[in-house]
């Protein structure tokens, strides 16, 4: 249950090209974003489509996995978890920063039905 407390899972479409980087320890780091989107209907019964913009990170070769297999457009499940931080910026007003860390990620592929 331990790995329960902190969990996220999500699918979505990848937003933008991988930035991919490796530090000077040698750790791979990757990032992007992650679209997921909410459908309803409104108050006159139209869809409607609602999509959530995430920021995601990745270490090590999970990073490096993501970085040769993944691209923008692409759809994904990811398995990670939350981590929060914040920073002064230069007008000295704090802001805060929510990041999905991958823990495990699986690319989906749309295959035709071969009749």
């Amino acid at each position: 249950m331990k790995t329960l407390r902190n969990s996220v899972q999500l699918i979505g479409n990848v937003g933008n090209d991988i930035i991919f980087t490796t530090l000077d320890s040698g750790t791979a780091l990757a990032k992007f974003s992650l679209a997921t989107n909410d459908y309803y209907k409104n108050s006159k019964g139209e869809k409607v489509k609602e999509t959530q913009w995430h920021r995601l990170v990745a270490w090590g070769k999970t990073a490096e996995y993501i970085n040769e297999s993944l691209k923008k457009g692409n759809e994904v499940v990811i398995h990670g978890k939350l981590k929060y931080s914040s920073f002064e910026g230069k007008d000295g007003v704090t802001r805060y920063n929510c990041d999905v860390v991958v823990n495990e990620f699986m690319k989906m592929t749309r295959e035709a039905a071969p009749f």
